[in-house]
């Protein structure tokens, strides 16, 4: 059972931070590439209530199932976001989407964003430039993450440990918009009001 230890940080000049990663030793591991990603829960949000989530992501040709939960015992979030993380690679996302709706299932929630992905050997940086603003992640050993953080000029007060899920009903709630997925298209009707 793999335990994902992660932050994220805003990012306000991308080419900069792209700069930094190069100069900290990390190697771009995959170029920008558009991402697509649908959350999948019961009609009364079961997983949810649990603090799971069951996602299908379409990303750079791939298409990737995972599953998110707490841990079973320990932190859930300190300084940084720990979750058992299950995911499989399928050949066939369309045909997938179609099971868990027969299943019962329903797409519960939407997000998109260009992702760009380096690395280091031993840990992970991605950019994700989303609808409503960029983020880095860091993911790897909770002591990498630190000493990542350092290099990249991200100081503990500018850590995140929320989902881009949380991260959008903040957004919403700030901008009164309606908008149910963090999708460019759906921001960008919010733009227009």
């Amino acid at each position: 059972m793999a335990i994902e230890t992660e932050i994220k940080f805003r990012v306000n000049d991308v080419v900069g931070l792209a700069e930094r990663l190069k100069n900290a030793g990390f190697n771009l591991q995959t170029a920008r590439e558009f991402e697509s990603n649908v959350l999948y829960d019961t009609p009364d949000r079961q997983m949810r209530a649990r603090t799971e989530i069951l996602r299908l992501r379409k990303y750079a040709g791939r298409w990737l199932l995972t599953h998110k939960r707490l841990p079973d015992s320990g932190l859930g979030e300190d300084t940084h976001k720990h979750r058992v993380e299950t995911e499989t690679e399928i050949s066939n996302g369309d045909a997938l989407e179609q099971v868990f709706i027969s299943l019962g299932l329903v797409a519960a929630f939407r997000y998109e964003k260009w992702r760009s992905e380096w690395t280091d050997g031993e840990g992970h940086c991605v950019i994700d430039e989303t609808p409503i603003g960029d983020y880095a992640e860091l993911e790897g050993a909770a002591e990498w993450i630190d000493k990542a953080a350092v290099k990249l000029q991200v100081a503990r007060s500018e850590y995140i440990t929320l989902s881009y899920g949380r991260l959008f009903e903040l957004w919403r709630d700030e901008h009164r918009s309606n908008a149910n997925d963090l999708t460019f298209a759906a921001v960008a009707e919010h733009a227009k009001r």
